[in-house]
């Protein structure tokens, strides 16, 4: 009886992920092979890896290059933050500080950077008032990659800090004992043990700003063209659900990809 009960609970499960995650797949997977005109054909993928200057896999490089430096950046503030939160009396409390902003609508938070790094915004506002004069910060690589680093600052912090505050502390006590220096055991203890951690963070940061496509719009202008955007612009503007679908495909294997390499190993 009890086996039987629990395989019922199963069965909403199963049917949110059949209806919500494989049906999705497999719809954009069948639609990738049908071209604008509605007929069967390998000429969306043609497109995309032969297409003339090669648009849609120069897209790709600088999908791929974006999510790299964002995870980068978000990465090397991340870790020392989510270091310095296990120190704290308090960490709980600002951890959660750190999290609140993930509680305001992204659309929100791109609208208010709009205003910070504006002709008018408060950033040019400083520039010149200490002499160095208005500058163009919107529209830029840089207002994207800060504006998308901040988003993605959070996802970043909170697996890391997991890690480490689970750490035991006896492992640390013991280098220090055996005459290794703060650095050696970093080097060799805490950064190693927290490797699970930077995984699943950047995993949690790489993926969704490989597809990032309000902010590339808002914020990045159109000097920011990634795979979100083109996706965005097949389906929306050019109703090429086709190349949208293949692009999507693309973007799905290559989001596996990521999560193959980060993926936690164990050694033997």
């Amino acid at each position: 009886m009890k086996k039987t009960t629990s395989k019922l609970f199963v069965v909403p499960y199963m049917l949110w992920i059949a209806l919500f995650v494989l049906a999705p797949l497999v719809l954009i997977f069948g639609q990738s092979f049908f071209n604008i005109e509605g007929q069967f054909s390998l000429e969306n993928y043609k497109s995309y890896f032969v297409s003339q200057n090669l648009t849609y896999l120069k897209m790709s490089f600088n999908s791929v290059l974006y999510a790299g430096v964002v995870t980068l950046v978000t990465l090397l503030i991340s870790y020392p933050t989510a270091l310095f939160l296990t120190r704290l009396k308090h960490r709980q409390l600002w951890l959660m500080l750190i999290i609140l902003p993930t509680w305001i609508n992204l659309l929100l938070k791109a609208y208010a950077f709009i205003g910070i790094f504006g002709q008018n915004g408060s950033i040019n506002q400083f520039l010149e008032f200490i002499g160095i004069g208005s500058q163009q910060l919107l529209f830029t690589d840089f207002s994207f990659i800060f504006v998308a680093s901040y988003i993605e600052l959070p996802f970043m912090i909170l697996p890391i800090f997991n890690v480490l505050d689970d750490m035991d502390n006896n492992l640390i006590n013991a280098s220090y004992d055996l005459g290794a220096t703060k650095w050696e055991t970093f080097r060799h203890v805490i950064f190693p043990l927290s490797m699970n951690g930077v995984r699943s963070g950047v995993q949690s940061v790489f993926i969704p700003s490989l597809s990032l496509f309000m902010l590339t719009r808002l914020i990045g202008g159109n000097r920011v063209i990634t795979l979100g955007t083109a996706i965005e612009q097949n389906f929306l503007t050019n109703d090429n659900y086709g190349m949208g679908s293949t692009i999507g495909v693309i973007l799905i294997l290559t989001m596996f990809i990521t999560m193959w390499v980060t993926k936690e190993r164990r050694e033997r």
